[in-house]
Parts: C-alpha cells; sequence; structure tokens
C-alpha cells in the first residue's frame, strides 16, 4: 500500500498560533530540535471528533517542555483550543493528533538560552485499531537490547524527543526478526515497558505493571488502572523481572497508538489472549466513545 509522505498531505497545520496550508508548515535545517533533541511532543487520539483526555494531554507537554527547560508560550485552554480548530479544519473525525514544540534556529550551539520556542499541532486521519477478533490473536514482541535510562542520567519523565532515538533503533531491530514490537528492560534489567506503549501481565485474575520511575506514566496506562479497578481487576505496580513472564498468563500493551493491544509472545515466553484481556480492550473501546467522554 502507498503512503503519502507527510510532507506532502494536504489540509492544515497549527504553527505558531495560526492555521497554515500543510505544506507550508516548515522549519529550518538548522533548527536546535533538529540538532540537539531540544523537542517535545504529544500523541493524542480523537473518536468522532472528540479529542480523548486531550487537557491530560496539554498539560504533560507544557511539563515535559518545563523539563527540558523551555517554556510553551500557550496555556493548557489555548492548546487544547488549538487542537480542536485543527480537528475540525481538516474535516477528521477519527483521527491522530500531534503537537509538538522545540527550540529554533537562532543559535546552534549546546546552549540556546535564546532560541524561539516554537509549537505546531498537526493531526491526520487513523481509524481506530480495535479489531477485537483481530487483536485478541495477540502480537509478537521481541525484547529489546537497549534498556531504559536511570532517572539520574536523562529526562525520563518528559515526552522528550530524544528518548525515543533506542525506541526507533530497538522497533527496527525487531520488525527485521517479524516482531511486532521489543519490550525494553530497564538499567536494572527489570521489565519497563515497549518501545512506544506500556506493558501488563495477568497472573490469576489480577494486573501487574512495572513501575513508572524510568519511564513515561502513559495517560492510557493510567485510563487502564482506573478502568482496571472500576471493574474490580487488582492492579500490582511492581517490579517485574524478565524471568517472571513465564508464570503470566495474558499480557497486553497500551497506549494512544496501540490502544489496548494483547500480545502472545514475548520472545521466548507465551501467553493466551483471554478474559481479563477482552475486559480491558472493551472497557477502553467504551470509554473513548464520544458520549462516555461527554460524561465526564
Amino acid at each position: 500500500m502507498s503512503v503519502i509522505p507527510f510532507d506532502l498531505r494536504d489540509g492544515y497545520i497549527w504553527l505558531d498560533g495560526k492555521l497554515v496550508d500543510w505544506k507550508d508548515a516548515k522549519l529550518h535545517v538548522l533548527s536546535h530540535g533538529l540538532h540537539y533533541g531540544s523537542s517535545v511532543f504529544e500523541g493524542e487520539r480523537a473518536y468522532g471528533g472528540q479529542i480523548f483526555k486531550s487537557t491530560e494531554h496539554s498539560e504533560r507537554f507544557l511539563h515535559s517542555a518545563e523539563i527540558l527547560g523551555f517554556d510553551i508560550p500557550y496555556t493548557v485552554a489555548e492548546l487544547n483550543a488549538a487542537k480542536d480548530l485543527v480537528v475540525t479544519k481538516n474535516g477528521f473525525k477519527n483521527c491522530y493528533v500531534r503537537p509538538v514544540a522545540w527550540r529554533g534556529s537562532e543559535m546552534m550551539a549546546i546552549s540556546a538560552q535564546n532560541a524561539t520556542i516554537h509549537v505546531a499541532i498537526a493531526t491526520w486521519d487513523w481509524p481506530s485499531m480495535f479489531d477485537t477478533a483481530q487483536k485478541m490473536k495477540g502480537i509478537r514482541i521481541d525484547i529489546a537490547d537497549y534498556r531504559r535510562p536511570d532517572p539520574i542520567t536523562a529526562p525520563v519523565h518528559a515526552k522528550a524527543a530524544g528518548l525515543y532515538m533506542i525506541c526507533t533503533i530497538s522497533k527496527h531491530r525487531a520488525e527485521k526478526k517479524g516482531y511486532a514490537d521489543a519490550m525494553m528492560l530497564d538499567w536494572q534489567g527489570r521489565v519497563a515497558e515497549c518501545t512506544g506503549a506500556n506493558i501488563f501481565f495477568v497472573k490469576d485474575g489480577a494486573l501487574h505493571t512495572p513501575i513508572a520511575d524510568c519511564f513515561l506514566n502513559g495517560i492510557t496506562r493510567q485510563t487502564i488502572i482506573a478502568l482496571a479497578k472500576e471493574h474490580g481487576i487488582a492492579v500490582h505496580e511492581r517490579r517485574i523481572m524478565p524471568e517472571e513472564l513465564a508464570g503470566f498468563q495474558e499480557c497486553f500493551i497500551c497506549g494512544t497508538g496501540a490502544e489496548v493491544t494483547p500480545v502472545s509472545e514475548v520472545g521466548s515466553y507465551t501467553f493466551t489472549p483471554g478474559a481479563v484481556s477482552r475486559t480491558m480492550l472493551d472497557a477502553y473501546t467504551a470509554a473513548v466513545t464520544p458520549k462516555a467522554m461527554a460524561a465526564e
């Protein structure tokens, strides 16, 4: 299937406070964000024209920039309104929403205290991936070589572009071996997350998930934990060693892109997607419907 390159698509992108034609949303090749990774972003979804957890994403967006030492020149309310405008102007209902902020081109060195902070918001058609029958077959995941860094060595709680370099490398390596993704360990060899999604395991009807102290406590992850408790499913946030995977019955990953996706294999460990994974998939599907969002 042919994919239209992202720089050649039609539509509108919100750039530094105004809508511009998609093809005119450009930055200079000597932008600091490109060379030194001084960029943060969000990944969001709209269902039926409504962005799920829009405010939570905008708050995290601002917090990520603060961690990297720069201020995004818009409030949460202004960002929310801009995202809604882009979704509406492009005529989308079910779509992906990508806010991104970066240091500009005024300074090209490690230090860029006076660089302009640019902000853009793009959106593109991306229907929900919820095909329950297909998803319940489970995906295959490899175990990555690279590990999530020690929190004292990197800004791990920011959704910062630079932190995804090892994720891209790990996912590419996994895909070349026939896997859909890769599970990453933390710097101490404990289970952490996948390259762009958080991970959950099921044992005797309860959920087990790694403590989010060296990776993002994903908004979808937080939603899943809340939904599990609403359904009477116990949740244990704890340290998980890789060898423990042999004792779990089910596994699934979650995130804006993955939504809720059951897993059948992680490296040499196998799982059978079952009742708990199905319950969480169905609960999340219900939570992201426009009717459910309006009731919040």
